[in-house]
């Protein structure tokens, strides 16, 4: 995937996060929608294929025995594509409860399914917004969030 695919992630979580209207509009709805906003055919494939990933790795996804007090290794794949930096932002997230284990799981799989070359700590936030609003109940964890996403300087790793 290229990076453009995370911009039209992006462009449709901010369109539809806030609206009233169906939560769930047609693929074709959203593929002409998308085409309109200038993004290319592959980019809007993509992009809908990792929102069915999202919803489908949910259910799919054994997490096996997750503790809230155990340590996440990642394999040599994992440490490939998320740096030092990007791996100590997720174990904060966690420890600051704003992610559970299997929501860190969940992350790990769409941050890898992004195929982007480099991934950061900006690209994390925005897909950490997607999967919890994809989540029913994570309301109080989605709002803390968004105010990690928005503030400028807020949330940095001391």
């Amino acid at each position: 995937m290229k990076e453009n695919v995370l911009d039209v992630l992006m462009y449709l979580f901010e369109t539809y996060v806030d609206t009233e209207e169906d939560p769930e509009p047609d693929q074709n709805e959203l593929r002409m929608e998308l085409s309109r906003a200038g993004f290319g055919d592959g980019e809007i494939e993509r992009a809908l294929e990792w929102l069915d990933g999202l919803t489908d790795h949910q259910e799919n996804l054994n997490y096996g025995n997750l503790s809230a007090h155990g340590t996440r290794i990642y394999n040599d794949f994992e440490h490939q594509r998320l740096d030092a930096f990007c791996r100590g932002y997720i174990t904060y997230l966690e420890q600051t409860g704003i992610l559970s284990p299997p929501q860190r799981e969940l992350l790990v799989d769409r941050l890898l399914a992004l195929e982007t070359a480099d991934i950061d700590v900006e690209q994390i936030k925005w897909v950490v917004l997607m999967v919890l609003f994809s989540q029913p109940g994570q309301e109080q964890a989605y709002a803390r969030m968004e105010d990690l996403v928005f503030d400028e300087g807020a949330g940095s790793i001391h």
